[in-house]
């Protein structure tokens, strides 16, 4: 397993009275491609800005390689940042943008013109040299922000919402390329995002955040599929997130009715969150479930049908590649592996579980 890089040990961060980190640990590994997810307001763009040195901790250590960074300015910081505004310059050409840090580290010109060619063979973009910045496209100019900051050789390359100002279709294709950039460079990402399935695409490792906590830590996968709480699971593609009681083990009630599900350990008569996916959800003939419902409304979403379904006063929301006619009389079931129990928070600000992926 590739080494620790980056450590964050105890980071606390607020404005004013407003709390943004409260005693953050969190280490990324060497080569990781590592996503920051969390809805606004979380502390996620607040944890790169102090790892890029644009923000000062009010309490707790960064860690750069085994040096302690916390106070070092941007620039004495072996990493590069590439921010939603690119921060392109509009007056240089492409090739100058590029060689831009280069120029301060007072480079040879052969060098420079080395790296730029290197750098924009990288990114697919090889002759735009001579190019303005105004004559690119958004994906373009994306690029080349991504092709000035590596051609400093960051040992990490931070990335605030790159993707964000772009298309749905040049997002995704800028995915892949971020993926590929990652590989063939051998550097660590650290990625901040509000997009679910942006950072279930791209990460090698998710920490989903919220309120200042982090709330998970893992791959994409377990984050997916093993929720913590019912705050992951939410914020984590759809759900259905029902209130249920863990009458013991494997076998839980929810909506008054008794189901058997895999979990153990929850002791008997228990308060639970249970989490069930919408494509986990299979819809039946009537009494052939663990109940019947009746279809509320349908919506075409091109891979599958999303459905909803009242049953025993709870809306379900299913994904079918089937359809239905709204008003069908159907049954829900569910198999026992994938329904998800988890503790019911003792409070609302309660720091959620840390899982070390």
């Amino acid at each position: 397993m590739s080494k620790k890089l980056i450590n964050l040990t105890g980071i606390s961060k607020s404005y004013g009275d407003h709390v943004v980190l409260d005693d953050l640990n969190l280490y990324i590994r060497e080569n990781e491609f590592i996503t920051l997810l969390g809805p606004s307001g979380c502390g996620k763009t607040t944890t790169l800005r102090i790892i890029g040195g644009f923000e000062a901790p009010d309490a707790g250590s960064v860690v750069f390689d085994g040096k302690d960074i916390t106070s070092l300015p941007p620039n004495e910081r072996n990493l590069n940042t590439v921010f939603q505004k690119y921060a392109l310059f509009p007056h240089m050409s492409i090739a100058e943008n590029i060689a831009f840090g280069l120029r301060i580290k007072k480079k040879s010109k052969e060098y420079i013109n080395d790296k730029i060619r290197y750098a924009l063979k990288l990114v697919n973009l090889e002759g735009f040299e001579n190019r303005s910045i105004d004559s690119l496209s958004g994906g373009q100019q994306q690029r080349i922000a991504i092709a000035r900051a590596i051609v400093n050789e960051p040992k990490v390359l931070l990335l605030d919402e790159p993707l964000g100002a772009l298309d749905l279709k040049l997002r995704q294709d800028m995915q892949y390329e971020l993926i590929r950039l990652k590989n063939e460079l051998g550097i660590t990402f650290v990625f901040v995002t509000h997009d679910q399935e942006e950072a279930l695409t791209i990460s090698d490792t998710i920490v989903v955040m919220n309120q200042g906590y982090i709330q998970q830590i893992g791959t994409p996968e377990m984050i997916y599929n093993e929720p913590v709480n019912a705050f992951v699971a939410d914020f984590i593609g759809d759900s259905n997130i029902i209130n249920g009681t863990m009458i013991q083990d494997k076998v839980v009630e929810i909506l008054g009715v008794k189901i058997p599900c895999v979990d153990e350990g929850f002791g008997c008569n228990t308060p639970v969150d249970v989490v069930i996916r919408p494509e986990d959800v299979e819809i039946t003939e009537p009494g052939a479930g663990f109940m019947d419902g009746d279809i509320v409304s349908i919506i075409f979403k091109g891979v599958h049908y999303e459905i909803s379904i009242m049953a025993n006063g709870y809306e379900w929301l299913v994904h079918t590649t089937k359809m239905y006619p709204v008003g069908t009389h159907v049954g829900i079931n569910v198999i026992p592996f994938n329904i998800q129990i988890m503790n019911k928070p003792e409070s609302e600000d309660e720091e959620a579980v840390e899982i070390d992926a």
